[in-house]
């Protein structure tokens, strides 16, 4: 499993269509979005459009890295017989739905922080020093369910449906979820659907340290829950496809 990681790593930092969208994308469209944002505190929020930019957009860069790469990457993997090849190893399905979310949440660390740096540098965000710790930190380990649902989408849909499914997907929970713009000021039945979602959880760890707190327990809960849902989902997935093979 370790050697798939490394190997999973390699490959993804040799895409270089895959390293601009997943490291270079967050930051810049942080900069463009946040980039005429005042100081002003958002509406039913302590954050002003700066702090809250930075945490959702580091979010959304690491969702783009770790759902959409790998779901579209195992699903192709899966038509050139490659998933097929490891299964003559000795590695488990258990070991391969790990190696992929680890490999993806390793890669998703630079654009959290290179947006955390753009945050700091360009927009003037202040934080101290266990603030700017605790969010690269929160966001990271966040970005591991997100990985989890990109192996399940790898392995629900084919090489020619994977990528309208997973957009699909990466759109709508970035847009329900609050990660695009506060969902204090979106109506009230959308704001009662994103307090379910993993986006809105996702975000809120790194807006609660913003905040001079910790991140919510619920958060934490609801997360947890889509991470075991999301993983236990990829490895069924991973042995239906073994037994239809």
């Amino acid at each position: 499993m370790t050697t798939l990681i490394k190997l999973e790593i390699i490959r993804a930092l040799r895409n270089k269509k895959f390293m601009f969208f997943s490291v270079i994308y967050p930051p810049a469209l942080y900069l463009i979005i946040a980039g005429g944002a005042d100081s002003k505190p958002i509406p039913g929020m302590k954050l002003d459009m700066g702090l809250y930019f930075m945490v959702s957009m580091a979010a959304f860069g690491a969702m783009t890295a770790v759902l959409l790469g790998n779901s579209e990457r195992i699903a192709k993997e899966r038509e050139k017989g490659w998933v097929r090849q490891l299964r003559l190893t000795a590695l488990p399905g258990r070991g391969y739905v790990a190696a992929k979310i680890a490999a993806a949440a390793t890669v998703s660390l630079p654009s959290i922080v290179l947006v955390m740096i753009a945050g700091a540098a360009v927009k003037g965000v202040r934080l101290e020093v266990w603030q700017w710790a605790a969010i690269v930190l929160c966001t990271w380990l966040g970005s591991f369910v997100f990985a989890a649902l990109g192996v399940a989408i790898g392995y629900l849909a084919t090489g020619d449906a994977v990528r309208p499914i997973s957009m699909l997907v990466y759109f709508g929970l970035a847009f329900l979820g609050g990660l695009w713009m506060p969902l204090t000021i979106l109506p009230q039945w959308v704001q009662n659907i994103a307090e379910w979602l993993p986006t809105h959880a996702y975000a809120a760890l790194g807006t609660a340290v913003e905040a001079g707190g910790a991140p919510h327990g619920k958060d934490v809960a609801i997360l947890l829950g889509y991470l075991v849902l999301f993983a236990g989902g990829a490895a069924w997935l991973y042995r239906r496809d073994a037994r239809a093979a």
